[in-house]
């Protein structure tokens, strides 16, 4: 019979007990000894949810403190020299050290994991030492067989990927650093085997990328020592979030499992299949279930693509499971008790997907006629949803049809806009701004609370918003930024709030997902056609510019972000998703232009994480992604400047792309890669307005301004002056009111030192 698993669990909890946990302690309101027992006490709870669902195989080691990789690195030792570090296991101050800096080291890069919205801390290798400090998967072994009976599949990351997602080494150094972390891997296992673990699941997620041939031989080295190293036991050498490259060559490596994904990847992964079969020795794990979407899955399309594997794979040899960790979505539907119900009836979030997972194994092993009743459900919730009002207006359909035949472009190429609108702006070399948002307070948070739930009215809270602008104008003014912002107090995410205005989303009461460390977000679903219904940003934008003389920036977020960050449907493409979207926000740009705004910053600091895996897939999503914002962009006059910004990506690779959007400024991180991006300029002209932010703002330190001059220093050798700009990594709404202040003053005076080296050197 075919068994069942998930390759993880969420983190979070369904009241985001694990957020609430970490953030007391960090805020010293949580003794350690107190902070350990609760994470094991939600880390238990989301093991016997799975066992009591039925799920044959349990993923352990899949939960974290903060991330997975950062958890991998810390297991081996590898501790940035900047942080105090003297072996043994690294203490949580040191962990969390490295994750969100101290007062006197800047934390480590962090970045997108593959294509999501999770971020991940990447492993600093350089002068490191890797030793095992722990067996952790053995620890979280233990810890579900003793607990609760379990006998759990141990999740750890496999070397290539580890190697591949860490910094500080040449590519020459490669084979070393394998030979130094190939030991350790093998001592888990080892270790592993001993206890008499049945399965333990590595991933190498990489292996879905494009592969050298060197990376190829380093596969069969690194699996071969692991066969002969642990023959006992069961490796399920797992991959999602595509197919993988280089099938043939992967399903002969010595392994007892091999984990694809058969929803991102399913025409390759099948295909690969079909043409080349599947080894009669292995286990195949079908990642039949999206565990990245939060639809409920088609259970007779899934059993027939299930069907069709059994052609290759016999039944008792397959594994039913989710495509990818179940992270990257919600813990349960059953608490959402405010959406229309042909959409809460479609819907299945991690607690869902495991009843899909039992039912399919099921119904796999012993017949389809056994899950009947479900299969009819599923039928009737996937049709009620097809046939709303909200995936069938046609007024929306023709207008973007209409729009997204043309080619959008501005009146006038950007070196006749940029003198346009230094003569209207007057501003000064190397202009100061920030990306947007400003300190959320629990003032703040606390008044949005009250207002909506009621205990405030409308103009109650329009006065406290109105109070906050008027704080943060007077603040930027005397700092000494050149081009301001409202601040955005009246918004909870820079998503949800513009979801909550346009048509065709929906809302979900406890639908949260990580982000990165506690930082968790609640996706807007996006189930219907989106449209424009009336201005979202005007009215709060307005009132901030007529309390100052200096430019307010209107602040939008782009379509592709929002795509990007949204939970979206499946019935249409992307792309047509993406071009709703611009269509809809096109008309909130042009209503800030009509209300006198006449610089307008819409962000995409998603585009990036959307980019396919696939190399031949990129230039294609590249290229609608582009015209969406250009659609979104378009229309406004000459002399209104076009913003937008971008953090935490690698791109060195898109910079064309990026340059295409024709936005006549983009602010852009650099401080947290510690400047690794301006390299791609050394190797890039870039003609545009451009800005590299020069302090990281998910640190609390307050940076130097020795680092920032440092980092304008570096910037300008590479970029037009005249064409640079000065500002913050990313918004400011996580931090406090005192170093946000801090920080832009010590940016402020490190732009007057750069102004007055330029003003020495013209």
């Amino acid at each position: 019979m075919a068994k069942s698993s998930v390759l993880g669990y969420p983190r979070i909890g369904a009241d985001r007990e694990w957020k609430k946990a970490l953030e007391a302690f960090w805020a010293g309101k949580l003794e350690e000894s107190e902070f350990h027992k609760q994470l094991q006490e939600i880390r238990l709870n989301h093991l016997r949810k799975q066992q009591e669902s039925g799920i044959d195989l349990i993923a352990v080691n899949d939960f974290s403190y903060y991330d997975h990789i950062l958890d991998t690195a810390t297991m081996f030792g590898i501790v940035p020299k900047r942080f105090p570090y003297e072996g043994g296991i690294v203490p949580l101050s040191v962990y969390y050290g490295i994750a969100r800096g101290t007062k006197d080291a800047t934390a480590s890069e962090m970045t997108k994991w593959f294509n999501t919205n999770y971020h991940y801390i990447v492993p600093e290798l350089d002068g490191a030492v890797p030793v095992l400090t722990e067996n952790r998967p053995l620890a979280a072994y233990r810890e579900a067989k003793e607990k609760l009976g379990i006998e759990g599949k141990p999740v750890i990351v496999g070397p290539l990927t580890f190697l591949k997602l860490s910094k500080g080494y040449q590519a020459s150094e490669t084979d070393a650093w394998l030979d130094k972390l190939l030991p350790l891997y093998v001592q888990i296992l080892r270790e592993l085997a001993h206890e008499g673990v049945q399965w333990v699941q590595i991933d190498e997620p990489i292996l879905v990328t494009k592969l050298s041939e060197a990376d190829l031989e380093r596969l069969n080295t690194i699996y071969e020592t692991f066969a002969a190293s642990a023959p006992g036991l069961n490796i399920m050498l797992q991959t999602y979030f595509e197919s993988v490259e280089n099938y043939q060559d992967i399903i002969q490596l010595p392994v007892s499992g091999m984990g694809l994904d058969l929803v991102h990847g399913y025409k390759g992964n099948l295909q690969a299949i079909q043409q080349s079969g599947f080894p009669a020795n292995k286990v195949l794990g079908a990642g039949i279930i999206d565990g990245r979407g939060i639809w409920k899955a088609s259970l007779r399309e899934k059993l027939s693509q299930l069907e069709e594997l059994t052609k290759y794979v016999a039944a008792e040899r397959l594994i039913v499971q989710s495509s990818c960790s179940l992270l990257h979505v919600p813990v349960t539907v059953s608490k959402e008790t405010k959406l229309q119900p042909e959409l809460k009836d479609a819907l299945a979030f991690a607690d869902e997907k495991l009843i899909e997972l039992d039912l399919l194994t099921k119904a796999i092993s012993t017949g389809a006629a056994r899950i009947a009743n479900e299969l009819e459900h599923n039928d009737l919730a996937l049709q009620a949803l097809k046939q709303s009002e909200e995936r069938n207006r046609l007024d929306v359909q023709r207008a973007v049809a209409e729009v997204s035949a043309q080619n959008p472009a501005r009146s006038l190429p950007f070196e006749e806009r940029h003198v346009a609108q230094q003569n209207k702006w007057k501003l000064p070399i190397f202009p100061t701004t920030t990306i947007g948002s400003f300190p959320q307070s629990a003032e703040v948070r606390k008044a949005r609370q009250a207002w909506r739930k009621g205990d405030w009215n409308n103009e109650q809270y329009e006065q406290f918003i109105h109070e906050q602008i008027d704080i943060w104008i007077k603040l930027q003014e005397e700092i000494g930024l050149d081009v301001l912002v409202h601040g955005e107090f009246e918004r909870t995410d820079m998503v949800e709030f513009f979801g909550e205005k346009l048509g065709g989303f929906a809302f979900t009461q406890f639908g949260w997902v990580q982000s990165y460390g506690s930082r968790c977000v609640k996706p807007p679903v996006i189930f219907g056609d989106v449209a424009f219904e009336q201005p979202m940003t005007v009215e709060e934008t307005k009132y901030a510019q007529s309390k100052t003389s200096r430019p307010v920036k209107g602040m939008l977020t782009g379509p592709i972000t929002i795509m990007n960050w949204s939970f979206v449907r499946e019935d249409i493409s992307r792309e047509q998703i993406a071009y709703q979207l611009a269509y809809a926000l096109r008309q909130e740009v042009e209503a800030l232009e009509q209300a006198g705004i006449g610089m307008i910053q819409v962000d995409e600091p998603a585009v990036r994480e959307g980019l396919p895996l696939k190399e031949e897939d990129q230039a294609e999503y590249l290229a609608w992604a582009v015209k969406a914002f250009r659609m979104t962009t378009c229309t406004v006059q000459p002399t209104t400047q076009i913003h937008t910004h971008m953090c935490y990506c690698e791109f060195h690779d898109m910079i064309d792309s990026i340059e295409a959007m024709d936005a006549d400024v983009i602010s852009i991180e650099t401080s947290r890669s510690h400047g690794e991006l301006i390299h791609s300029f050394e190797v890039n002209t870039y003609k545009l307005g451009i800005g590299l932010g020069v302090y990281d703002i998910h640190s609390p330190r307050v940076p130097r301004v020795e680092e920032m001059t440092g980092m304008i220093e570096r910037a300008l050798r590479v970029l037009d002056p005249k064409l640079f700009w000065i500002n913050p990594d990313c918004g400011l709404k996580t931090r406090g009111k005192e170093e946000t202040v801090a920080s832009l003053r010590n940016m402020v005076q490190a732009t007057e030192i750069a102004r007055s080296s330029y003003s020495l050197n013209v």
